[in-house]
């Protein structure tokens, strides 16, 4: 559905915290599934190990 969305910093932190306090059910205002859940969280760990790789050594 149009205008629906949700914004999450890309930590796991931030996802765990989501996940506690059903701030993806509220922000869709759906029930969000545990495989829907775990299936993003699978992402966000691809997604943040790609950026370390990418960003080399300081």
């Amino acid at each position: 559905m149009p205008g629906r969305g949700a914004w999450l910093h890309p930590s796991v932190q931030c996802l765990q915290q989501a996940v506690r306090r059903n701030a993806f059910a509220r922000a869709f205002k759906t029930v969000c599934g545990a495989s829907q859940v775990q299936a993003f969280a699978e992402q966000l760990q691809q997604r943040l190990e790609a950026e370390e790789k990418t960003a080399g050594p300081m």
